[in-house]
């Protein structure tokens, strides 16, 4: 069992910063692949972005591309997800997910891809 919890989200002005964490404890995330989704009132959970588990391949849905950026330690068990230039349409609660495995192209933003979910935290951008 793995469990993820989220930090970091809050509120910003459109064309901020936020920096969002993922701790995992009960088991190392080195053998898993890392994802981000967000949920939005009224909306489905979408993929935002994943990394496989050597770091070696990052995924991005269209809109956060050259926004956002997922990272992983290892060695701290987290991840991490960079997001700048913030538009009041990335308001959204922001779940951190862990895959076993690998994952590629097409299975990066798939949900029932991933095995384990944390609670989310809420980032909300004011325009």
């Amino acid at each position: 069992q793995v469990q993820l919890v989220e930090s970091g989200g809050g509120l910003v002005q459109a064309g901020g910063s936020l920096s969002l964490s993922c701790v995992a404890s009960g088991s190392t995330i080195s053998s898993y692949a890392m994802g981000w989704f967000r949920q939005a009132p009224g909306k489905e959970r979408e993929f935002v972005a994943a990394i496989s588990w050597g770091s070696a391949a990052t995924y991005y849905t269209n809109s956060v591309k050259g926004r956002f950026t997922i990272s992983r330690d290892n060695a701290k068990n987290t991840v991490y997800l960079q997001m700048n230039s913030l538009k009041p349409e990335d308001t959204a609660l922001y779940y951190c997910a862990a895959a076993m495995g690998r994952i590629t192209t097409m299975t990066a933003p798939l949900a029932p891809r991933y095995d384990y979910w944390g609670q989310g935290t809420q980032v909300t951008v004011s325009s």
